[in-house]
Protein backbone atom coordinates (compact mmCIF):
# COMPACT_ATOMS: atom_id res chain seq x y z
CA UNK A 1 0.00 0.00 0.00
CA UNK A 2 1.81 3.56 -1.05
CA UNK A 3 3.10 5.21 2.10
CA UNK A 4 0.89 8.21 4.30
CA UNK A 5 2.32 12.04 2.62
CA UNK A 6 3.56 14.25 5.37
CA UNK A 7 0.25 16.46 4.88
CA UNK A 8 -1.84 13.88 6.20
CA UNK A 9 -4.79 13.76 3.11
CA UNK A 10 -6.32 11.12 1.23
CA UNK A 11 -8.01 10.90 -2.25
CA UNK A 12 -11.32 9.06 -3.04
CA UNK A 13 -12.28 8.27 -6.70
CA UNK A 14 -15.21 7.15 -7.44
CA UNK A 15 -15.31 4.94 -10.78
CA UNK A 16 -18.26 2.44 -11.41
CA UNK A 17 -16.45 1.10 -14.60
CA UNK A 18 -13.96 0.91 -17.23
CA UNK A 19 -16.25 -0.79 -19.62
CA UNK A 20 -19.30 0.76 -19.20
CA UNK A 21 -18.39 4.19 -18.65
CA UNK A 22 -18.76 7.24 -21.14
CA UNK A 23 -21.60 6.50 -22.83
CA UNK A 24 -22.06 10.08 -24.72
CA UNK A 25 -18.74 8.82 -26.44
CA UNK A 26 -20.33 6.09 -27.82
CA UNK A 27 -20.77 7.76 -31.29
CA UNK A 28 -17.09 9.02 -31.58
CA UNK A 29 -15.57 6.00 -29.60
CA UNK A 30 -15.66 2.39 -29.94
CA UNK A 31 -16.25 -0.08 -26.83
CA UNK A 32 -12.57 -0.68 -26.75
CA UNK A 33 -11.58 2.39 -26.89
CA UNK A 34 -13.98 4.58 -24.39
CA UNK A 35 -12.47 1.28 -22.43
CA UNK A 36 -8.97 2.31 -23.20
CA UNK A 37 -10.03 6.05 -22.40
CA UNK A 38 -11.13 5.79 -19.29
CA UNK A 39 -8.52 3.99 -17.81
CA UNK A 40 -5.61 6.11 -18.97
CA UNK A 41 -7.58 9.03 -17.24
CA UNK A 42 -8.15 6.76 -14.23
CA UNK A 43 -4.42 6.20 -14.07
CA UNK A 44 -3.52 9.29 -14.56
CA UNK A 45 -5.72 10.69 -11.92
CA UNK A 46 -4.49 7.83 -8.89
CA UNK A 47 -0.29 8.96 -10.49
CA UNK A 48 -1.40 12.45 -9.42
CA UNK A 49 -2.15 11.59 -5.64
CA UNK A 50 1.67 10.69 -5.36
CA UNK A 51 2.32 9.14 -1.87
CA UNK A 52 -1.08 9.68 -0.46
CA UNK A 53 -3.40 7.15 0.22
CA UNK A 54 -5.99 6.37 -2.00
CA UNK A 55 -9.28 4.90 -2.11
CA UNK A 56 -11.33 3.53 -4.92
CA UNK A 57 -15.26 3.51 -5.14
CA UNK A 58 -16.33 0.86 -7.54
CA UNK A 59 -18.25 -2.75 -7.64
CA UNK A 60 -16.60 -3.50 -10.95
CA UNK A 61 -14.49 -6.75 -11.11
CA UNK A 62 -12.23 -4.87 -13.63
CA UNK A 63 -11.65 -1.54 -11.73
CA UNK A 64 -11.66 -3.43 -8.40
CA UNK A 65 -8.48 -6.04 -9.45
CA UNK A 66 -7.09 -2.73 -11.04
CA UNK A 67 -7.33 -0.91 -7.93
CA UNK A 68 -5.74 -3.86 -5.58
CA UNK A 69 -2.93 -4.62 -8.07
CA UNK A 70 -2.00 -1.05 -7.42
CA UNK A 71 -2.19 -1.04 -3.70
CA UNK A 72 -5.11 1.59 -3.22
CA UNK A 73 -8.14 0.60 -1.01
CA UNK A 74 -11.60 -0.61 -2.39
CA UNK A 75 -14.73 0.77 -1.69
CA UNK A 76 -18.21 -0.83 -2.52
CA UNK A 77 -20.05 1.61 -4.95
CA UNK A 78 -22.95 2.29 -2.59
CA UNK A 79 -24.94 3.61 -6.03
CA UNK A 80 -24.84 6.78 -6.85
CA UNK A 81 -21.87 9.24 -6.50
CA UNK A 82 -23.08 11.69 -3.52
CA UNK A 83 -23.23 7.87 -1.51
CA UNK A 84 -19.79 7.55 -3.17
CA UNK A 85 -18.31 10.73 -1.71
CA UNK A 86 -19.81 10.08 1.37
CA UNK A 87 -18.02 6.63 1.63
CA UNK A 88 -15.03 8.30 1.03
CA UNK A 89 -15.52 10.11 3.95
CA UNK A 90 -16.29 7.26 6.04
CA UNK A 91 -12.71 6.03 4.82
CA UNK A 92 -10.99 8.98 5.74
CA UNK A 93 -12.20 8.87 9.14
CA UNK A 94 -11.27 5.83 9.24
CA UNK A 95 -8.21 5.91 8.21
CA UNK A 96 -7.37 9.16 10.51
CA UNK A 97 -7.19 11.14 7.57
CA UNK A 98 -7.24 14.81 7.93
CA UNK A 99 -8.50 15.89 5.23
CA UNK A 100 -9.86 14.37 2.00
CA UNK A 101 -10.57 15.30 -1.73
CA UNK A 102 -12.86 13.66 -4.30
CA UNK A 103 -11.86 13.49 -7.33
CA UNK A 104 -13.95 12.60 -10.41
CA UNK A 105 -11.48 9.35 -12.48
CA UNK A 106 -11.71 11.13 -15.99
CA UNK A 107 -9.22 14.10 -15.91
CA UNK A 108 -6.07 13.21 -17.91
CA UNK A 109 -4.49 16.23 -17.75
CA UNK A 110 -4.20 15.78 -13.48
CA UNK A 111 -0.38 15.88 -12.42
CA UNK A 112 -0.61 16.81 -8.82
CA UNK A 113 -3.19 17.36 -6.04
CA UNK A 114 -1.26 19.56 -3.71
CA UNK A 115 -2.92 22.65 -4.52
CA UNK A 116 -6.01 21.32 -3.22
CA UNK A 117 -4.46 19.50 0.20
CA UNK A 118 -2.89 22.42 1.47
CA UNK A 119 -5.27 23.02 4.61
CA UNK A 120 -4.79 20.20 6.51
CA UNK A 121 -8.07 19.78 9.12
CA UNK A 122 -9.04 24.19 8.77
CA UNK A 123 -12.45 24.54 8.61
CA UNK A 124 -12.07 25.01 4.61
CA UNK A 125 -13.49 23.81 1.33
CA UNK A 126 -11.60 23.72 -2.07
CA UNK A 127 -13.88 23.48 -5.06
CA UNK A 128 -12.25 23.01 -8.32
CA UNK A 129 -14.82 23.97 -10.75
CA UNK A 130 -15.06 21.89 -14.13
CA UNK A 131 -13.81 23.52 -17.10
CA UNK A 132 -17.66 24.29 -18.06
CA UNK A 133 -17.82 26.45 -14.71
CA UNK A 134 -20.71 23.72 -13.79
CA UNK A 135 -19.65 20.39 -12.07
CA UNK A 136 -17.11 19.76 -9.33
CA UNK A 137 -14.07 17.55 -10.74
CA UNK A 138 -12.55 17.71 -7.49
CA UNK A 139 -13.33 18.81 -4.05
CA UNK A 140 -11.80 18.74 -0.89
CA UNK A 141 -12.72 18.49 2.80
CA UNK A 142 -11.36 18.58 6.31
CA UNK A 143 -12.68 14.61 7.37
CA UNK A 144 -13.71 15.96 10.67
CA UNK A 145 -17.18 18.26 8.83
CA UNK A 146 -20.11 16.48 7.37
CA UNK A 147 -20.84 17.19 4.60
CA UNK A 148 -23.74 16.84 2.10
CA UNK A 149 -22.87 16.21 -1.59
CA UNK A 150 -24.86 17.15 -4.32
CA UNK A 151 -23.09 16.45 -7.34
CA UNK A 152 -25.24 16.82 -11.16
CA UNK A 153 -25.69 19.73 -13.02
CA UNK A 154 -24.46 23.41 -11.29
CA UNK A 155 -22.87 21.10 -8.38
CA UNK A 156 -19.68 23.69 -7.79
CA UNK A 157 -22.41 26.69 -6.76
CA UNK A 158 -24.37 23.52 -4.37
CA UNK A 159 -21.41 22.42 -2.69
CA UNK A 160 -19.97 26.14 -2.14
CA UNK A 161 -23.61 26.43 -0.37
CA UNK A 162 -23.48 23.56 1.35
CA UNK A 163 -19.99 24.28 2.73
CA UNK A 164 -21.05 27.89 3.62
CA UNK A 165 -23.66 26.02 5.64
CA UNK A 166 -21.50 23.56 7.49
CA UNK A 167 -19.72 27.10 8.02
CA UNK A 168 -16.72 26.33 5.68
CA UNK A 169 -14.42 29.11 4.39
CA UNK A 170 -14.56 28.19 0.35
CA UNK A 171 -11.91 28.46 -1.89
CA UNK A 172 -12.69 28.17 -5.26
CA UNK A 173 -9.75 27.15 -7.51
CA UNK A 174 -9.63 28.03 -11.03
CA UNK A 175 -6.99 25.43 -12.35
CA UNK A 176 -6.81 24.07 -15.57
CA UNK A 177 -5.30 20.65 -15.49
CA UNK A 178 -7.89 19.42 -12.51
CA UNK A 179 -11.16 21.35 -13.80
CA UNK A 180 -11.03 19.47 -17.61
CA UNK A 181 -12.46 16.04 -17.64
CA UNK A 182 -13.71 14.17 -20.59
CA UNK A 183 -17.57 13.94 -21.14
CA UNK A 184 -18.22 14.87 -24.16
CA UNK A 185 -17.38 14.56 -28.21
CA UNK A 186 -15.98 18.60 -27.64
CA UNK A 187 -14.09 17.80 -24.71
CA UNK A 188 -12.35 14.44 -26.69
CA UNK A 189 -11.97 16.76 -29.60
CA UNK A 190 -9.76 19.17 -26.93
CA UNK A 191 -8.05 16.74 -25.58
CA UNK A 192 -6.89 15.59 -28.76
CA UNK A 193 -5.91 19.25 -30.01
CA UNK A 194 -3.97 19.41 -26.70
CA UNK A 195 -2.40 16.47 -27.48
CA UNK A 196 -1.52 17.00 -31.15
CA UNK A 197 -0.34 20.35 -30.21
CA UNK A 198 2.25 18.76 -27.23
CA UNK A 199 3.53 16.67 -30.14
CA UNK A 200 4.24 19.42 -32.34
CA UNK A 201 5.75 21.11 -29.68
CA UNK A 202 8.18 18.60 -28.26
CA UNK A 203 12.22 19.36 -28.75
CA UNK A 204 13.62 17.38 -31.26
CA UNK A 205 16.11 15.05 -29.56
CA UNK A 206 19.84 15.66 -30.45
CA UNK A 207 21.51 12.91 -32.49
CA UNK A 208 24.03 11.26 -31.23
CA UNK A 209 27.55 10.50 -32.64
Amino acid sequence: MPSRSQDDAGIVVPLRSFTLGKARLAAALSEHERETLARSMAECVVNAAGARPVAVVSSSTEVVAWARKRGHDVIDDPGSLDAAAAAGRSWAISRALSRYAVVHADLPLARSFDAVLTDGDAPVAVIVPDHRNDGTPVLSLPSRVPFTFAYGPDSAARHAREAARRSLTVRILRDAALAFDVDTAADLAALDALDALRSTSAPTPTPTK
